[in-house]
């Protein structure tokens, strides 16, 4: 999953950061509203977590620029501000949730999951084609109830792909939603982690259900049909 990530304090940012990255989310950071609307103009995401006090542009700025361009986009505001009134404010204007400042990453970590699990339009961490399961909450993939292992980026192509069952997805999305706006890698990097992820997923097992759909993309789902 990509996350935008939107705040002034520098050192929290790239806290924040390592540790969605470390979670195999594909993570974009700035330091300011008005970059963070610039981004979100051209950049689709599955989740926002936005600093509410921010130079240029504040977080309700930012906020009013998402649903204006009519995105359901999830957004976690992060503040200082305990009181009430200001989460109410926040809740009010459109933000999936708020937490306040000092926080456990943890429990960042459960709102993230718990913000994209709704926006998925799943009541379960578990997300599941055929014999093949992924829990959101514990990072886990079994196939026939063996456990797979898998880096945190096969693992987040994995999750991309399960969520998205059934629909064709191009090379094109899968890099931009898996690998951030740093990345220098190749140009064959999905077709590369595609492979890796069917040695995992798929070797060994008759139902194949990692599909490439010649011209358009990858899929998965349980039949082989183009």
């Amino acid at each position: 999953m990509r996350i935008l990530l939107a705040g002034d304090e520098r050192d929290l940012n790239e806290i924040i950061t390592q540790k969605l990255s470390s979670e195999g989310y594909s993570v974009d950071s700035c330091y300011d509203g008005a970059e963070a609307i610039d981004i979100l103009s051209y950049t689709d995401y599955d989740a926002v977590i936005l600093d509410i006090m921010m130079p240029k542009a504040d977080g309700f700025a930012v906020l009013r620029a998402i649903r204006g361009a009519k995105k359901d986009t999830p957004v976690l505001f992060l503040t200082a501000r305990d009181a009430v009134s200001d989460r109410v404010k926040g809740l009010d204007s459109g933000a999936n949730d708020y937490l306040v400042k000092p926080f456990s990453l943890e429990e960042l970590l459960a709102r993230v999951r718990a913000m994209t699990r709704k926006s998925f339009g799943s009541s379960s961490n578990v997300l599941a084609v055929a014999d093949l399961e992924l829990d959101i909450a514990s990072k886990t993939v079994t196939r026939g109830g063996a456990q797979i292992m898998l880096s945190a980026k096969e693992y987040a192509l994995l999750e991309y792909l399960m969520v998205n069952k059934g629909r064709i997805l191009s090379r094109e999305k899968i890099e931009d939603h898996i690998w951030n706006f740093d990345y220098e890698g190749g140009t064959n990097v999905v077709d590369v982690y595609i492979s890796y992820l069917r040695k995992k997923i798929d070797d060994g097992h008759k139902k194949k259900l990692i599909h490439t759909v010649r011209g358009r993309g990858y899929v998965i789902r349980e039949d082989d049909e183009d």
